[in-house]
């Protein structure tokens, strides 16, 4: 008989935040895991509202809408490291409406007096924005409190958890392309730089076309996250020094206030990225109900509750 209803595989946002769901169903849940929360890509994150490199697009519409939502509540509750704040879209040449502009209430243009040196044209909205320490603490906090247990127990195979749970639900991330044999998940390299926060309250994100990159400014209360990169298929998890300048040049153009606020580290983290995330059941172990929940992209905060929802639904 199994010891409980439900196992999770994997302990980023997407695998707690499906674990609270679970028990908030009522169901027994516990997760199994390589790591410590803090010790997961989620850790690495910026991060920002956001459905970056994720698909299908309908589906991610959808996710992202109703996560705007539960995030948005998030931020009305104290400790969960949630906030709303302003956010700066802008581009040095045309900027064209994102696919999701109908999701915050209150996307509007940019007058090009709100708008850094060497811009042309920009889009201004409100976003919610995660200082991920706090907040898998929270998340994690939450899933205990509920009854939910968190073992570390690395897996290598499936076949490792028939007997543990009467359903498995993958959210191993990145893991998954060996756990489930699936090599269309492949990563893409994420390095940010750690500098106190000067002053800054308000995000900015460059929408200029660039290859292999992506700058942005992310504060946080007493840190701003500054990045960064987007290199499809190389799993390097140490700093690079010369990309760590490269990114501090880029956000001190942007900030000029930036300029003086001291380093105090440096994050990198291998985004699970799949041309379509993989939600759904997988009938090949006939002993448990397998369902899967992975290849979130750089939108794993931004989708994880609404895919919790549709996982515990499923369940």
């Amino acid at each position: 008989m199994a010891r409980y209803d439900v196992l999770v595989i994997g302990s980023g946002v997407c695998g707690l935040t499906t674990g609270i769901r679970l028990l908030e169903a009522g169901l027994r849940v516990r997760i199994w895991t390589a790591d410590r929360p803090g010790a997961t890509t989620s850790a690495a994150a910026g991060a920002y509202w956001s459905p970056f490199l994720s698909g299908p697009r309908q589906r991610v519409l959808d996710w992202s809408t109703r996560g705007y939502r539960t995030l948005t509540d998030l931020a009305a509750q104290v400790g969960t490291g949630v906030r709303i704040a302003s956010c700066l879209r802008a581009s040095r040449g045309s900027i064209d409406l994102p696919w999701w502009n109908a999701v915050p209430d209150d996307l509007r243009d940019c007058p090009a007096s709100e708008l850094p040196v060497g811009y042309r044209t920009g889009l201004r909205y409100r976003v919610p924005v995660v200082e991920m320490p706090t907040y898998l603490d929270y998340l994690l906090s939450r899933f205990q409190s509920d009854g939910g247990r968190l073992n570390l127990h690395p897996i290598n195979e499936l076949g490792e958890v028939l007997g543990a749970a009467q359903v498995i639900v993958n959210c191993s991330g990145l893991g998954a392309r060996a756990l489930a044999l699936d090599p269309g998940i492949r990563p893409v390299r994420g390095q940010t730089v750690v500098v106190g926060n000067p002053g800054l309250d308000s995000v900015f994100v460059d929408d200029s076309p660039t290859e292999g990159r992506s700058t942005y400014i992310v504060p946080h209360r007493d840190v701003v996250v500054l990045g960064g990169t987007a290199e499809a298929g190389d799993w390097r998890l140490d700093p690079d020094p010369a990309t760590a300048r490269s990114i501090l040049e880029r956000c001190r153009k942007v900030e000029p206030r930036l300029i003086d606020a001291p380093v105090l580290g440096h994050r990198v983290g291998l985004r699970p990225e799949r041309r379509q995330v993989r939600l759904e059941e997988d009938t090949s172990l006939s002993e448990v109900r397998l369902i899967h929940n992975y290849g979130h992209g750089g939108a794993g905060v931004t989708l994880s509750w609404a895919c919790a929802d549709d996982v515990t639904a499923m369940v």
